[in-house]
């Protein structure tokens, strides 16, 4: 079922002729596939990596090591940093990142739910924390939508100004 914010996040990138990508751990594809459902997405859509390990944010993302050795992979930085990766390696204008403890079980010292969504944009980047409630699909679920909700509030204020 195609989630409401998709088609927005597609329509205001194409008029804004922004190009998009994901870096995504916990959601592993979701957003990019719920963008990727919005028929005209391949004209803004232009990729996205799935990083579940340490190692794939480090080397594909460019998230510091020290980082991830002292922080874990659930973190606000390593939110923002794999955005940052993700706009590089794909060539985009704007990225959304994910990663976050979907559960059984807690992950580097964080609860089940907690979640940090980043993105970058040209020069600009950071990170939201979330803290969601349910099973580990509500949770993923919930993830992407959020990411979805930071791109269209993003491109929202983009065509605001």
């Amino acid at each position: 079922m195609m989630k409401p914010q998709a088609p927005i996040v597609i329509a205001a990138a194409i008029e804004q002729d922004v190009q998009l990508a994901t870096a995504e751990s916990l959601t592993a594809g979701m957003i990019a596939a719920r963008l990727a459902e919005v028929p005209g997405a391949s004209a803004v859509l232009r990729g996205g990596v799935v990083s579940y390990s340490s190692d794939v944010k480090r080397e594909l993302l460019g998230v510091d090591a020290q980082l991830l050795e002292a922080q874990g992979s659930v973190d606000p930085e390593v939110a923002r940093q794999m955005a940052i990766g993700a706009l590089q390696a794909c060539g985009a204008d704007l990225a959304v990142s994910a990663t976050g403890v979907a559960g059984p079980d807690t992950h580097d010292g964080k609860a089940v739910g907690t979640v940090y969504i980043g993105w970058a944009k040209g020069e600009e980047s950071g990170s939201k924390v979330h803290h969601f409630v349910g099973d580990r699909a509500q949770i993923r679920e919930q993830s992407a939508t959020a990411a979805l909700q930071q791109l269209a509030t993003i491109l929202n204020k983009a065509s605001s100004q």
